[in-house]
């Protein structure tokens, strides 16, 4: 018998891992010796753990920091590294592979085809080209429309996994009290919350053949709710995918946001009553020519403030989704919209109050001084959030993430929160897909 094939797998805890689950765990033609991690802090220096790597690995899988990739090829004698992140310039992909290639391992990107998992039941799935286009919104109105027809709407999320990772194999959550119970971090309780209010469950967690199977038990229609740009982890019956004209040009830039867009059955055009009608326009004719048989439908993404008397004509520190503002890359979102729209005096920069491992956050994304990322992975960085926001010199806080941080932070300065849904600009479209897919299924 030949030796397997050593293999590395380069992640950001999420797909990495399904990868693995998918593809690996099971074949003795290969031997992952260790993922690498980068883009979310703390996620390196564990272990994925045995339960979930299966037999042939009792002692689980060692997971390094990014930084070590060319001396842990050399020393592993690696065969294959496998990238499996998302949200990332081609240049910097190629920069990899080079990287791999130059220290002596074959570089392997992995298709949708082989690691979608099929399910007994159809799957709507929302992707998008860039980290916070409006995956989120999308996916409520989606699920609004499928509950509106009688049927049992369940949220499949993307991967989070950032704390005890065998204790997070396959989650369920369906009351704020499973937020607790999980110990979620604050970027998982962005995206899980929203589906709590509308009556929605969601599932997430490492290990999506045993998600999908147990989602499937009460569901009429499984929603996948994409994280990143990365590809659906389930063979999707209708493929929904964002772009963003406020980011003219990353549709082509980011991978596997451009796969997506070339998969699409449906290509929202998303914030077209924030962008210039020039950027709606090059976008469109940019997917168009990526997708010809796509169908393309233009949609706006109204902010409204909860209680906007209370900063109209103050000075604001505006809070920002997390991830939008990090691999993102954006330098504003819908805190801000709703703050100008409000008419506040000014928006205060917080990066000069900025507090422990915020100093690190801005250093690195430099595009976000003059905002506050909602940066919530561990509970260090909570507090840190917190001070900073207590330290900053302003009036009130506009809140731009998609859920209450009243509930995980204790301010002395009023907060109000940004809501923003999706809205057709023709109504109807979405619904008309829906019935292309679910009508044959009966």
């Amino acid at each position: 018998m030949t030796a397997p094939r050593t293999v590395v797998v380069l992640g950001a805890a999420g797909r990495d891992f399904h990868n693995v689950n998918v593809v690996f765990r099971n074949d003795p033609q290969y031997r992952v010796v260790a993922f690498t991690a980068t883009q979310i802090p703390d996620i390196a220096d564990r272990r994925y753990p045995p339960e979930l790597a299966g037999p042939g690995y009792p002692d689980g899988i060692p997971i390094l920091e990014e930084a070590e990739l060319t001396d842990l090829i050399e020393r592993e004698k690696v065969d294959m590294a496998v990238f499996a992140y998302s949200d990332i310039p081609h240049e910097r992909v190629m920069h990899l592979a080079s990287q791999c290639l130059a220290a002596g391992a074959d570089f392997v990107m992995q298709s949708g085809r082989n690691t979608m998992l099929r399910s007994t039941k159809p799957v709507v799935a929302v992707t998008a080209v860039r980290t916070g286009v409006g995956k989120s919104q999308t996916t409520r109105y989606l699920a609004r429309l499928l509950r509106d027809r009688g049927l049992r709407v369940v949220a499949v999320r993307h991967p989070m996994p950032y704390g005890d990772l065998a204790a997070q194999a396959c989650e369920r959550f369906a009351a704020y009290e499973d937020l607790d119970r999980y110990d979620c971090t604050i970027e998982e309780r962005e995206e899980y919350e929203p589906h709590i209010d509308a009556g929605v469950v969601v599932y997430a967690g490492v290990d999506y053949e045993r998600i999908l199977r147990e989602a499937e038990k009460e569901a009429d229609v499984i929603l996948w709710d994409g994280g990143n740009n990365d590809l659906p982890f389930y063979t999707p019956d209708l493929h929904i995918v964002l772009v963003d004209p406020l980011r003219p040009g990353d549709e082509r830039r980011y991978h596997p946001g451009e796969a997506n867009v070339r998969m699409a059955d449906v290509i929202i055009v998303n914030k077209c009553d924030e962008a210039m009608p020039e950027n709606i326009t090059l976008v469109e004719t940019s997917v168009r020519e990526l997708n010809p048989t796509a169908q393309i439908i233009r949609c706006d993404s109204p902010v409204t403030l909860d209680e906007p008397a209370l900063v109209a004509g103050k000075r604001v520190v505006v809070v920002e989704d997390g991830p939008t503002l990090t691999h993102g890359s954006m330098t504003f979102g819908a805190g801000v919209v709703g703050a100008r729209g409000a008419r506040v005096e000014a928006i205060v920069d917080p990066s000069g109050y900025a507090v422990g491992s915020l100093v690190d956050t801005y250093a690195r994304y430099p595009n976000a001084r003059g905002i506050l990322p909602a940066m919530g992975y561990s509970p260090a960085q909570v507090r840190d959030l917190q001070a900073t926001l207590e330290a900053v010199d302003a009036d009130a806080i506009v809140s731009g993430t998609p859920i209450d941080l009243r509930r995980v932070l204790t301010v002395s300065k009023p907060m109000v929160r940004a809501h923003y849904e999706l809205r057709e600009r023709v109504p109807g479209l979405l619904d008309a897909a829906l019935d292309r897919v679910l009508a044959p299924k009966g």
